[in-house]
């Protein structure tokens, strides 16, 4: 297999060989097909060059070739449910109308086929594919029927409610199909008239859920409920603590995680570590603490090793987290030591999933 300079490796060129860092942690495995964002990661990392496995090409002819290289597919197993369930939620948001029946088989049959990739699945680390890209919300409740399965399994609910939990997650924001479409295409920000109907979707969700003889209850509460807080500074009723459905308090976590790190037409998408410590704030009177300190533990949870990039472009290895500061741990690149608990004008920006 040839030995190419980075400067000659393209998109798509797989890897004849293992590439370790400096302090011989894994990179990269064999066979992983590169993506830009691999090759912004191996000249961060000053790897001189790589064995590259490319269709075509010999040892000979490997520094002067031209030659394409092979068409490979980066989709993952998880990122084929995801794209098949999110075709499926389109479809089954965009027919409904008022009496029209919830193809809830049908919902509850792909998200089946969704968990058996759990496994695969990190809050942190999976981005979903550029392909069947749509409504931002629609997306938002697959990640978020996702994260509240796992949060349901993390604070140790009966096995009967995980399902129903990430029904619950995967239909929360159902009642804005009742929504004028122009409101989430917006640029700028709503007026208090189109904030006070964005508000209603809650009430329309649940509207159109109670009434399915299949569903748990608590999948159309955690519709209703999914924007009220502890202190009842939420909406759209302002109830308050253990008035708060268990599993619209899980859908809350999922939910408000997952819509400040995707990109929106107002604002762009805020990193995953700083969402952490705004959740972490937030579970003082806001959010159920609990299920947020345990989201937060479990999340945080990387192995030494792990390759995270820094709000100044570094990318480097976590070497150590402190579990009173775990979006905050000890980062090493190329040998120095950079304490996130003590340089508080940086932070984690990034995590790559080798």
């Amino acid at each position: 297999m040839p030995v190419l300079p980075i400067a000659q490796v393209q998109s798509g060129d797989r890897l004849g060989r293992e590439v370790q860092t400096g302090l011989g942690n894994l990179l990269f495995p064999e066979g992983r097909a590169l993506t830009p964002r691999d090759l912004e990661i191996l000249q961060a990392f000053l790897i001189p060059s790589v064995d590259i496995r490319r269709s075509g090409m010999s040892e000979a002819d490997a520094s002067e070739t031209e030659e394409e290289p092979e068409t490979v597919s980066v989709n993952t197993p998880l990122q084929q449910a995801f794209v098949k369930m999110e075709k499926l939620m389109k479809a089954a948001f965009h027919m409904m109308s008022p009496g029209q029946k919830l193809p809830i088989l049908d919902i509850r049959n792909g998200l089946k086929d969704l968990l058996d990739c759990i496994a695969d699945y990190h809050a942190l680390t999976f981005v979903p594919p550029l392909e069947g890209a749509t409504e931002p919300w629609i997306r938002n409740s697959i990640l978020t029927a996702f994260t509240s399965y796992q949060l349901a399994r993390w604070i140790k609910m009966p096995d009967k409610d995980w399902i129903p939990v990430a029904l619950a997650g995967l239909l929360h924001d159902i009642g804005n199909t009742r929504v004028d479409p122009a409101i989430f295409r917006k640029p700028t920000r709503l007026t208090p008239e189109e904030q006070n109907e964005m508000r209603q979707h809650t009430v329309y969700g649940f509207k159109m859920l109670e009434g399915v003889a299949s569903l748990n209850q608590g999948v159309s509460l955690a519709a209703l409920q999914h924007h009220e807080r502890i202190d009842g500074s939420g909406y759209p009723m302002r109830v308050t603590g253990d008035k708060i459905h268990p599993y619209a308090r899980i859908v809350a976590v999922a939910d408000v995680y997952h819509a400040m790190t995707s990109n929106r037409t107002h604002r762009k998408a805020q990193s995953p570590y700083l969402v952490l410590e705004e959740l972490q704030a937030e579970a003082f009177g806001k959010l159920d603490p609990m299920m947020v300190q345990t989201f937060i533990e479990k999340t945080t949870q990387f192995h030494n090793g792990m390759l995270v990039q820094l709000n100044d472009n570094r990318v480097g290895e976590v070497v150590f987290t402190d579990r009173q500061h775990p979006t905050r741990p000890m980062v090493s690149i190329f040998g120095e030591i950079v304490n996130l608990a003590k340089t508080r004008d940086l932070h984690i920006c990034a995590v790559y999933s080798p």
